[in-house]
């Protein structure tokens, strides 16, 4: 256990070596603990069981993987190209993102009221707030209203964020609101990418928003564990590490 909770996701060979047991042993104390809800076994490995309740705040956020982040959304930039129409998600790794396209002739669509400040300040990009009531922990907005014009849109790409994600449960989020608008976001895109650190691996909340296997590419940073990459890239998306 002390293992686990100092690193994202092991291997049973790691536990074999750091716990100097057998592989039958672990496998036996796995399923125990598996059992016990403790842990969630998933492709190549094992990870404590991180169950993700509610929504970090944006302050929240700001603090974690700064590094990683800011290396994801600069390759997610190299994706866009000048007069695309784009959609990005609520999160501070979309917000790395948007100052990596101020540059750009753009269409933007986002539901964060930070990302849609800084953009509308450069002439060259269209800015549009999908509108509704504010979400205070992500300062995004959330409801019907903006759901339904994310339904009438068909961008080039959406740019999707996340809490938790894995093979085994997808992308989840903690509300069912926030879950049916990140499905609106996604749904119509030609290209649909998902912008996601590795310290997310593995985590999961109560509520589905689609599996991987809905995504056309998935970045995130070298800090996956390597039987979790070989897994993603069986996968039909193109996965991508900063």
């Amino acid at each position: 256990m002390d293992f686990l909770k100092s690193h994202n996701l092991v291997t049973v060979d790691q536990l074999v070596a750091a716990v100097s047991a057998s592989p039958a042993t672990i496998r036996r104390d796995l399923i125990k603990l598996d059992e016990q809800g403790v842990i969630s076994r998933s492709h190549g490995g094992v990870t404590l069981n991180r169950f993700v309740p509610s929504q970090p705040t944006t302050n929240e956020k700001m603090q974690r993987n700064l590094p990683e982040k800011r290396a994801i959304a600069q390759l997610a930039a190299q994706l866009v190209q000048p007069g695309d129409s784009v959609v990005l998600d609520a999160g501070t790794t979309m917000l790395e993102l948007a100052r990596n396209l101020t540059h750009l002739p753009l269409r933007v669509i986002t539901a964060d009221l930070h990302i849609a400040l800084l953009l509308s300040e450069f002439k060259q990009i269209e800015v549009t707030i999908i509108g509704g009531r504010i979400d205070d922990s992500s300062q995004s907005c959330i409801g019907e209203h903006g759901r339904q014009l994310l339904r009438n849109i068909y961008p080039d790409i959406a740019f999707i964020s996340c809490n938790s994600w894995s093979l085994p449960k997808g992308i989840t989020t903690p509300t069912e609101e926030k879950a049916g608008l990140k499905r609106d976001l996604a749904a119509n895109a030609r290209r649909r990418v998902l912008l996601a650190d590795s310290s997310k691996y593995g985590a999961y909340s109560l509520f589905c928003v689609s599996p991987l296997s809905d995504l056309t590419q998935v970045i995130t940073d070298r800090g996956i564990p390597a039987e979790i990459e070989s897994a993603l890239r069986q996968q039909p998306f193109t996965l991508t590490l900063a």
